[in-house]
């Protein structure tokens, strides 16, 4: 096999910062088949497959990459898959350089192999070439219901229908996918591809009923028992915006990241003649330094707005990807660090003029190691706006505590749930954001790999 010695990792293509910072086409264009080859190559194949381990769903990462980069594609997609049911979605939305890459032996002298970028290209060409559905696996008789359809919930859903469970997923809203398609802008992940993935879920035996609101419309009870569900997977996110509970916030013009990007990626109401109505606004603040925030400003950009971030620590603390940051600065978002609003002000029909800030410096490292924002004394100063976007991370859904009886669940209502997803209730299990609150799509992914052999174990148990 041909070796590269690049110390670098093929450049990504992409869109000019001052072309896609106004429209809502993918940034990142994809890897043609030679930067596929070249980059392939670059991999070392360490017999201790060390990238491996830094994957929570366990993707075989080097025999992929083998496979790859003798152009065979295909036969690289399928390895993939025996691992991941969403591999055109990993490859582009998954922190690699936090992961797998984290660990590559190319990044110690150099920079580590672009396994996200090889993974995207091989997804892709499955995608593009047509390449027929895995047919269904025969059924082995038992019934799962899982109740979400994002990452966690498709995960767990592929994992089992492998293993020949027939599995029906519950759906609140009128599309699957969950935050793969109501809070990641199209930008970053077209909706099409999360369709696909659907569509090959389905092709597998997966059932979806969309439109339905399990704690509402059905109950966990009533699922496992005149449903007939052995085992039931929960899987149901981390959808409930937090709030700085200051002066000014329910003014007309401020909005939760979670309304304002499920108008935007859901309803897509950038189009022209979109039912769904969005704001467009004039300046634009979003408050918060994760992925979330950045999604928020780079569509708050893409409708017109003037952005800032606001960030109360420093850059170093910003817990966004690093591309994602880059690509925000790039597309002319402005970063105010070291900064915490204290006041929305209004004018008198309480339509947002501005927000009062203050400037923070950094104390001591507070639970989660990143040093404590402390107020500088006399510090306020006014940043006049007309939108405020609040991007400060999420909690679960209540409904389905308050609707299933002895769901063990933590004071901001994650749920209880063990390594293998089991919850205080028996044949009930849990994972993703509804469990660990705002994490990753690949978080959520392992938890729903593992919740599934944990419940085909807790099956056959019962057998």
């Amino acid at each position: 096999m041909k070796y590269n010695p690049d110390m670098k990792k093929r450049p990504m293509p992409s869109q000019a910062a001052n072309v896609r910072n106004k429209n809502f086409s993918e940034v990142a264009l994809g890897y043609t088949e030679e930067d596929a080859l070249s980059e392939a190559q670059r991999c070392l194949h360490c017999k201790n497959r060390p990238c491996v381990n830094g994957c929570p769903v366990g993707v075989p990462i080097p025999e992929f990459i083998a496979l790859a980069a003798e152009g065979k594609y295909e036969e690289a997609y399928q390895k993939i898959s025996e691992a991941s049911s969403l591999p055109a979605v990993c490859g582009r939305v998954c922190p690699q350089e936090r992961q797998c890459e984290s660990l590559c032996t190319r990044g110690i002298k150099g920079e580590p192999v672009g396994i996200g970028r090889l993974e995207r290209f091989v997804a892709d060409y499955h995608l593009t070439h047509g390449t027929p559905q895995a047919a269904a696996t025969p059924k082995n008789g038992h019934k799962v219901a899982v109740v979400g359809s994002g990452p966690a919930g498709l995960a767990c859903a592929g994992e089992l229908v492998g293993r020949g469970y027939e599995v029906t997923v519950y759906e609140a809203l009128h599309l699957a996918g969950g935050v793969l398609v109501y809070g990641i802008p199209e930008f970053r992940l077209p909706k099409h591809i999360v369709e696909r993935e659907v569509e090959g879920l389905k092709a597998r035996g997966v059932k979806f009923e969309l439109d339905s609101v399990v704690g509402k419309l059905i109950t966990v009870e009533e699922l496992m028992g005149e449903y007939g569900y052995e085992a039931v997977f929960l899987g149901t996110g981390a959808g409930l915006p937090m709030f700085m509970h200051i002066p000014g916030e329910s003014a007309k013009g401020v909005f939760s990241a979670n309304e304002y990007l499920t108008r935007v990626n859901l309803m897509k109401a950038y189009e022209e003649g979109a039912e769904t109505p969005i704001f467009r606004a004039k300046k634009v603040a979003v408050v918060g330094g994760g992925n979330v925030a950045m999604d928020a400003a780079r569509c708050a950009k893409r409708l017109g707005a003037e952005v800032s971030i606001v960030y109360r620590r420093s850059e170093a603390e910003l817990p966004a990807r690093r591309e994602e940051i880059e690509h925000a600065k790039e597309e002319g978002i402005e970063f105010r660090f070291l900064t915490n609003p204290v006041e929305i002000l209004t004018d008198e029909e309480y339509n947002v003029t501005g927000i009062k800030c203050v400037e923070m410096e950094l104390g001591a490292p507070d639970a989660s190691g990143r040093r404590r924002p402390i107020v500088k004394e006399g510090s306020e100063f006014i940043i006049p706006l007309d939108c405020v976007i609040m991007a400060l991370g999420t909690s679960p859904n209540p409904l389905l505590r308050k609707s299933t009886a002895g769901l063990e669940t933590k004071p901001r209502g994650e749920i209880v749930a063990d390594e293998g997803g089991a919850t205080s209730l028996a044949g009930v299990f849990a994972g993703g954001d509804a469990v660990t609150g705002s994490a990753t799509v690949i978080l959520a992914m392992g938890a729903g790999k593992r919740a599934a052999h944990s419940i085909d174990e807790y099956i056959k148990s019962k057998s």
